[in-house]
């Protein structure tokens, strides 16, 4: 048995964490480690490729059920972050996002917007401990807004300009993403 162990190690590890994640309690944690272990700070995208956001209509609701319109951040520098409960990615980001909004929450207009059921999404803010603001969408969002990959995360600057747009998990609470955001505020 002894020999069998040893010949078959690798094999045994492999099966092991395979079923692992096969497994959904034990699957998405998983996940959301690696997801971790890999995000890295976003890029600003090159100046001469940056897309222009004109239209600001669009219809959000808070989890309070209070309605908001994207318009009202016109002029402000927006975090603005598409994603869902479900989502491995979108989970491993939040502790930077979080981390993120503790320290620019008064300076910076944060939407992490989703589309599913309030309830849902407040068990998950709840349950997590997370304070920053998730509205969910009424309407489409703005043509230079939409994306099909969650999670997408725009910086956008006052002038409307989209400075960063990030897709996949991102570490949003690292020194280069707020020296960019310090940038956006002296503007």
């Amino acid at each position: 048995m002894k020999q069998f162990l040893k010949k078959n190690k690798g094999n045994i590890l492999f099966l092991a964490v395979l079923a692992l994640l096969i497994i959904p309690q034990t699957r998405t944690p998983i996940q959301v480690f690696v997801q971790r272990l890999i995000s890295f700070s976003p890029s600003e995208t090159d100046a001469e490729e940056r897309k222009q956001l004109t239209d600001y209509t669009w219809s959000l609701t808070s989890l309070e059920n209070e309605r908001l319109d994207f318009s009202a951040s016109e002029g402000n520098v927006v975090l603005l972050n598409f994603w869902a409960t479900w989502c491995p990615p979108c989970i491993a980001e939040m502790p930077s996002l979080q981390n993120l909004y503790d320290e620019y929450g008064e300076q910076v207009d944060f939407y992490l917007v989703t589309s599913e059921k309030p309830e849902t999404v407040q068990r998950f803010m709840d349950k997590k401990g997370y304070t920053f603001p998730v509205y969910i969408q009424q309407t489409k969002a703005p043509e230079v807004l939409f994306s099909q990959s969650l999670p997408t995360t725009y910086l956008i600057s006052k002038e409307g300009k989209i400075i960063i747009k990030e897709t996949g998990a991102a570490d949003w609470d690292s020194k280069k993403t707020k020296k960019i955001i310090d940038g956006l505020l002296d503007n």
